[in-house]
């Protein structure tokens, strides 16, 4: 695998510009795209689950305090209120922050935990990550097709009780990272989210029977010294396509990950 390069400190005035620059390409990209954009809701929940995953709120991370989680959950139930029921047609394309729209205060959004430059800190909204997450998680097991995603080039906490794959995430950061997701196929989706006592929850839902399994395989997982004196680490996603028999359909690689580690790979192999 390739190396990575030593990051690069930037001043604070270079990143207000760049943050500046990107959120106004995102928001020219929006008006472009805002014909196929979804935007139509359903309270009646569309007749079959294709698939379904949840989360738990409540994670103890090495530092964090657990007020940042509490918090959370307050900026996730706002959040779900503005995706809970969203119709995707045929053509159609989802965007989480299109939809959600910049989590402030005049909103009800409290601080909570952002990872920002491989550190966390507080901030308005944080935690919305865990729901775009879960969004991506639960897609990648549909014919759904992500057009946009992004991950953190950072890997900040060592892995805990995972039950997922290293980098089968989507991070989000208001407005320019976004997540996006179009239906190419014949049939129509529906998106269910909510926030229950103990998890984070959700499902896709679809008009007609699914005819298809989907099944996420990591390999190539590697944790790599670099010369610079730092750790990365690496892995790589693949998505396979099952007929209702099981039989192995297709198999593609959808996910290259690569993020410098904020913690030693002692700790990880300790968890493991």
């Amino acid at each position: 695998m390739s190396e990575i390069a030593k990051p690069k400190k930037r001043s604070y005035i270079r990143l207000k510009l760049g943050k500046a620059c990107y959120g106004m390409l995102r928001k020219v990209l929006w008006l472009r795209m805002n014909r196929i954009f979804a935007s139509a809701f359903q309270q009646e929940k569309l007749p079959f689950s294709y698939f379904s995953h949840r989360t738990i709120l409540l994670r103890r991370l090495k530092d964090v305090d657990m007020w940042l989680q509490h918090n959370k959950i307050t900026n996730l139930k706002i959040a779900v209120k503005r995706l809970n029921g969203l119709i995707i047609r045929p053509g159609e394309v989802f965007s989480y922050w299109y939809l959600i729209g910049k989590p402030s205060k005049r909103k009800g959004y409290v601080d909570g935990m952002i990872l920002e430059n491989g550190k966390f800190r507080a901030g308005t909204g944080g935690g919305l990550c865990q729901l775009s997450n879960l969004i991506f998680w639960m897609t990648i097991h549909t014919p759904l097709t992500v057009i946009e995603r992004h991950r953190h080039g950072y890997d900040v906490f060592p892995d805990s009780n995972r039950t997922q794959p290293f980098g089968s995430g989507a991070t989000c950061f208001y407005p320019h990272g976004d997540l996006m997701i179009q239906n190419n196929t014949q049939d129509t989706y529906q998106l269910l989210v909510s926030v229950g006592d103990k998890f984070l929850e959700g499902e896709w839902r679809v008009s007609s029977k699914p005819v298809y399994k989907f099944k996420v395989m990591e390999r190539n997982h590697r944790m790599k010294s670099e010369p610079w004196g730092g750790y990365t680490r690496h892995n790589e996603l693949y998505q396979q396509k099952f007929d209702l028999r099981g039989n192995l359909i297709e198999e593609k690689l959808i996910i290259k990950n690569s993020a410098i580690m904020m913690y030693s790979p002692l700790l990880e192999e300790a968890s493991n």
